[in-house]
């Protein structure tokens, strides 16, 4: 089992920065991939980036490209999301996920962060 807890979401005026971070611990000596995914009022939870195990790859959806950088410190079992030029857009809750299907059969999610901007 891995057990995922996101911090560093609030409230922040749009063109501001947000730092989310997310801590994982239980199974973590096995490679995974992680990401974050966000889900707004009334829609479905959406992939916003992802990371390789050794940090070398980087995926991002198209609406965030430029203005979000994901990171992971595999030593620290800790994923960030550094959020810029943040638009009102961006107001969901955000899940860290780690991807352990291909080891343990299942994905994994935290218990989410709320993230607010403000026009």
């Amino acid at each position: 089992q891995v057990q995922l807890v996101e911090s560093g979401g609030g409230l922040v005026q749009a063109g501001g920065s947000l730092r989310l971070s997310c801590a994982a611990s239980g199974r973590t000596n096995v490679r995974f991939a992680m990401g974050w995914f966000r889900q707004a009022p009334g829609q479905e939870r959406a992939f916003v980036a992802r990371i390789s195990w050794s940090g070398a790859s980087t995926y991002y959806a198209d609406s965030v490209k430029g203005r979000f950088t994901i990171s992971r410190d595999s030593s620290r079992n800790e994923l960030y999301l550094q959020m810029n030029a943040l638009k009102p857009e961006d107001t969901a809750v955000y899940y860290c996920n780690a991807d352990l299907i291909a080891t343990l059969g299942r994905n994994y999610w935290g218990q989410g962060t709320q993230v607010t901007v403000s026009s």
